[in-house]
């Protein structure tokens, strides 16, 4: 059973940073893309960044310039460096390959404070 296991969440004031980790499967790690999704409240589930085999990386509007997404092969590990932090935000964080093609694991969650 692949389980994917994200930690790094917690409650920070609004400009405040946190960094994320997904702990991954070895399979195949290393030659997928990745990414980290979010879901708030009720919204839809959205890919906030992506980051390819080649480690070419992307991001949503909303995040680019605050966050930055890694990933260590070697470690079978993705990251996600949050900085700026801002209420909006506050989501449950989870990984997967892009597209996602592993059953989700139970997230992260952040918690921005205005």
């Amino acid at each position: 059973q692949v389980q994917l296991v994200e930690s790094g969440g917690g409650l920070v004031h609004a400009g405040g940073s946190l960094r994320l980790s997904c702990a991954a499967p070895g399979s195949f790690f290393s030659i997928s893309a990745w990414g980290w999704y979010r879901q708030a409240p009720g919204k839809q589930r959205e890919l906030v960044a992506w980051i390819t085999r080649g480690i070419t990386t992307n991001y949503t509007d909303s995040v680019k310039g605050r966050f930055t997404i890694s990933r260590d092969n070697a470690k079978n590990t993705l990251y996600l460096q949050m900085n700026s932090l801002k209420p909006e935000d506050t989501a449950a964080y989870k990984c997967n390959t892009v597209p996602s093609i592993y059953p989700w694991g139970q997230g992260t969650h952040v918690t921005v404070s205005s």
